[in-house]
């Protein structure tokens, strides 16, 4: 058998596994029902406070949320933790009135 000939042979054998092989590998399904979801109740380790229970509370009764005075409270306060002004004294962003053009 010519070497060339062998070489065709296995370059065509070598291709045809592989296109088997991904063919393969597409028609298994792995969708989200597939794969297991793993939901930590407290993904951070850090300790269980009250504002996290509500947080939870809030997010297990849904639509309801939205009328009740302890979510919006506890949401609130969160706001207010999270937006609270630098320590710096410096703005983290322009201002309002703030030139907002780019000089070259």
């Amino acid at each position: 058998m010519d070497l060339r000939i062998a070489a065709r042979m296995t370059a065509v054998i070598a291709i045809g596994a592989g296109l088997t092989a991904t063919l393969m590998a597409m028609s298994q399904r792995q969708g989200p029902e597939e794969t297991p979801v793993f939901r930590s109740l407290n993904p951070g380790g850090e300790p269980e406070n009250e504002a996290r229970r509500e947080f939870i509370r809030c997010r297990d009764i849904g639509a309801e949320a939205l009328k009740d005075k302890t979510c919006l409270k506890a949401w609130l306060e969160s706001r207010r933790r999270f937006l609270k002004p630098s320590q710096s004294g410096q703005p983290a962003a322009p201002g309002v009135g703030a030139d907002q053009t780019v000089k070259p």
